[in-house]
C-alpha cells in the first residue's frame, strides 16, 4: 500500500516539471514570435475592399512587431485558391489568412472545395463588419425601398440587380432581398464590382448590393442613390438613410465581414500571440479611423466570437444558397 502511495506521489510529483517545462516553452514561442516576415494572404486581387484593410493591419503589425508583414493577392475561385495556398504552408503563424463572406458560403457553391473552412483552419479574429447599400442608379424613378419593391412587383424579371460574380456577398444579398420582399429580379453577374457599377450608374442595370466604400463616394457625387442600408442598424455615414429592414423588408440583414485565421495545426501559443497582437493593432486609433474611412466596423473579436460567427453565417447562407441553386461548376 505505502509502495503504491509513493509510486503515485512521485508520478504527480514528475508531471509538475512537466507543465512547467510546458508553460515554459509556451511562453518561450509567444516571445519568439514573429522572429522573421508574415505572409498575409488576400484572396482577391490588389485594390479592393479587402486588400485595403489588409494593407492596415499589416502597416500596424509590422510597426509593432518590427518584422515586416507582406501582404499576398491570389485572387480566383472565389477564395479558393488563396484559402488552399494558405493550407499548403507551413502551420507555424508565418501564413496568415484574411478571409470574407466566401470563407462561409464557398462550401455550398463549389462541388469540390478541396479543404474545409472549420476543421482546416483556426480563427484567429473578426477584423471588422461592414453594411451593404443598395444603392439605383441617380435616373432611377425609385426614391424609397417600397418603391422600388412596387415596381418590381408590376415588371416580374424585368427588374434587374448587379453583383460582382456569382456567390458573392452582393449576388447573396439580391438573392434574399428577392425572397423576403417576394419580387422577381433578374441577375447580373459580373467579374467585378468595378464593371458591374460601370453599368449601374448609367442605369443598364437597376440597382445594386454593394458594399459601403464603393459606392459611397458615388452617392456623395449624385451618380447613385442610396435606397437603404443592409445592416439592422443604420450607417452613422448615411443616418438619413433606413435599413432595409424598416423600410418595409422585415429580418433582411446582410453585413460584409473580414476575418483572420491561419492552418488548424498552428500551435496554440501562436495563435494566442498573433490574436493578441492583431486586437491591439485593430484598437491603434490611427489603425482604426483608416479601417472606418473603408465604411467598417472595427470588431477585434475572440478566437471564439469569431468560430460561433462563422457558424452563424455557414448556418444563414447554406439554406439561401440551397433553395437558390447557385453553383459555380
Amino acid at each position: 500500500m505505502l509502495r503504491r502511495r509513493f509510486i503515485a506521489l512521485g508520478g504527480s510529483a514528475l508531471a509538475v516539471p512537466a507543465l512547467v517545462r510546458g508553460a515554459r516553452a509556451q511562453s518561450q514561442a509567444q516571445q519568439a514570435y514573429p522572429s522573421r516576415f508574415v505572409r498575409l494572404v488576400v484572396p482577391f486581387p490588389p485594390g479592393g475592399a479587402v486588400d485595403g484593410a489588409a494593407r492596415i493591419i499589416a502597416n500596424q503589425l509590422s510597426q509593432m512587431w518590427g518584422q515586416q508583414m507582406v501582404v499576398e493577392n491570389k485572387g480566383g475561385a472565389g477564395g479558393n485558391i488563396a484559402a488552399q495556398s494558405v493550407l499548403a504552408s507551413d502551420a507555424d503563424g508565418y501564413t496568415i489568412y484574411i478571409a470574407s463572406i466566401g470563407h462561409a458560403i464557398n462550401q455550398f457553391i463549389y462541388p469540390k472545395l478541396g479543404y474545409d473552412p472549420v476543421a482546416d483552419f483556426a480563427p484567429v479574429t473578426l477584423m471588422c463588419v461592414y453594411p451593404n447599400i443598395m444603392a439605383v442608379p441617380n435616373s432611377s424613378p425609385d426614391h424609397s425601398v417600397p418603391a422600388f419593391i412596387a415596381r418590381a412587383k408590376a415588371n416580374p424579371g424585368k427588374i434587374s440587380y448587379a453583383s460582382s460574380g456569382i456567390g458573392t456577398s452582393l449576388h447573396l444579398a439580391g438573392e434574399l432581398f428577392k425572397r423576403l420582399a417576394g419580387v422577381d429580379l433578374t441577375h447580373i453577374p459580373y467579374r467585378g464590382a468595378g464593371p458591374a457599377l460601370n453599368d449601374l450608374i448609367p442605369g443598364r442595370v437597376d440597382v445594386m448590393f454593394n458594399n459601403t466604400g464603393a459606392v459611397m463616394p458615388l452617392i456623395k457625387g449624385g451618380q447613385l442613390r442610396a435606397l437603404a442600408v443592409t445592416s439592422l442598424k443604420r450607417s452613422a455615414e448615411l443616418s438619413d438613410v433606413p435599413t432595409v429592414s424598416e423600410a418595409g423588408v422585415p429580418g433582411f440583414e446582410v453585413v460584409g465581414w473580414y476575418a483572420l485565421f491561419v492552418p488548424a495545426k498552428t500551435p496554440v501559443a501562436v495563435i494566442e500571440k498573433l490574436h493578441a497582437d492583431a486586437v491591439t493593432a485593430l484598437a491603434d486609433p490611427t489603425t482604426k479611423a483608416r479601417l472606418e474611412q473603408l465604411g467598417v466596423g472595427v470588431i477585434g473579436s475572440s478566437p471564439e466570437e469569431l468560430r460561433v460567427f462563422l457558424k452563424a453565417e455557414m448556418d444563414k447562407w447554406g439554406v439561401i444558397i440551397k433553395e437558390a441553386g447557385i453553383k459555380v461548376e
